[in-house]
């Protein structure tokens, strides 16, 4: 049984001793489906993850302690825990607020790699030292999405390259916020064969010189869905410039949440590498309709900004379904709406975005809880 808290406490042996004036870290919902620990005493009963073994939902935050403590174990095989691990129902695991070396970090993919993980998200996190040297074929586990949020890495940009080549290939989302380096080396990084959501979104000093770093050009061919939300976005000719350099063409593309200007100044005309089918600019502060957009929309959502009167119609591209819901020369209040979400009881359509956007912009790509039972 030793395996299991060496999966689920970072896969590392032993455990520590348990304390019994200890407040209980952990606690497992009754159907036996998500288990949440917070480790955050100042000598924490590790071996309290352990009751975590059944849930397919498993959360660990560790207390921002360092785990350099199971550093002593990074050389253990996980190949000798291969049955146990796999009869394991974890799908989503969180691992966040710790202090991780990068060591370790590894000796964690190594282990999942012989789970059925499908979604992990790494939260909260400083990952020290150095990584170690590249594997001859990826080990880690065949990951569909993989969220990161807040994670500094002691490499600087070539964390993502270093991090790709442990994970089996297929992953599907990539969700990257609040990054400390998103200027990827880009003969680093191999191509996402099967990418098809990149959500950018909460990187608000990217910019559109920014994105132009982080697009490796021929990295992402089957990109579908590209979301930059509060991304520091600047026009969408910037944007445009960036998906053409990095030969990207999504089929949607998010640029809400981003002050837009209308145009850059000097700025030439950008031809889109293939026109999106969808484009969100609400909530961008716009006055009026920017320039530089794609010739023909299946969707376009201009709501909740500052349009003073109606589009005309040669300010607009060719659209299907354009929505210009929270616009001022529809709704005089929604200007009062976007800058005090709170100013009345009553909380319009804006505002309950305005507020959601101020909990999270990343992109919600979990499918069903119990889809993974």
């Amino acid at each position: 049984m030793v395996c299991v808290p060496y999966l689920l406490l970072l896969l590392l042996p032993p455990l520590l001793r348990v304390s019994a004036d200890t407040t209980e870290p952990c606690e497992l919902d009754d159907d036996d489906f998500r288990c949440v620990c917070n480790f955050t005493d100042p000598k924490p009963d590790w071996s309290s993850a352990v009751q975590c073994m059944v849930a397919v939902e498993v959360e660990i935050r560790g207390g921002g302690h360092s785990l350099d403590q199971f550093l002593k174990g990074v050389n253990t095989d996980p190949k000798q825990y291969a049955d146990t691990i796999k009869a394991l129902r974890v799908r989503r695991l969180k691992l966040g607020a710790a202090q991780v070396p990068a060591q370790l970090l590894v000796a964690v993919l190594r282990a999942l790699g012989y789970s059925r993980l499908k979604e992990l998200t790494l939260e909260d996190l400083e990952v020290t030292g150095p990584t170690p040297p590249t594997p001859l074929e990826a080990t880690g586990p065949a990951l569909t999405t993989l969220s990161l949020r807040n994670v500094s890495w002691a490499t600087g940009g070539a964390w993502l390259g270093e991090l790709q080549q442990w994970l089996k290939p297929g992953l599907r989302a990539l969700n990257i916020a609040q990054a400390h380096s998103l200027a990827f080396p880009c003969a680093g990084l191999s191509t996402f064969e099967a990418l098809t959501t990149l959500d950018l979104s909460d990187n608000p000093s990217l910019g559109d010189s920014g994105l132009m770093a982080a697009l490796c050009p021929n990295k992402f061919p089957a990109l579908q869905y590209l979301a930059l939300r509060n991304a520091g976005m600047e026009t969408p000719s910037g944007v445009c410039a960036a998906l053409a350099a990095a030969r990207v063409q999504p089929q949607s593309l998010d640029l809400s949440h981003n002050s837009l200007r209308v145009t850059a100044p000097g700025a030439t005309r950008c031809v889109w590498p293939s026109a999106p089918s969808s484009l969100n600019l609400s909530f961008a502060g716009l006055e009026q309709v920017p320039k530089g957009l794609p010739t023909k929309l299946s969707v376009l959502d201009l709501s909740c900004n500052k349009l003073s009167r109606e589009p005309r119609r040669e300010e607009l591209p060719e659209v299907n379904v354009l929505t210009l819901d929270g616009n001022p020369f529809l709704d005089p209040g929604a200007l009062k709406h976007q800058d005090d979400p709170m100013i009345s009881g009553v909380v319009p359509a804006c505002a309950r975005s305005a507020l959601t956007m101020g909990v999270s912009g990343t992109l919600a790509l979990l499918q069903g809880a119990r889809g993974f039972a």
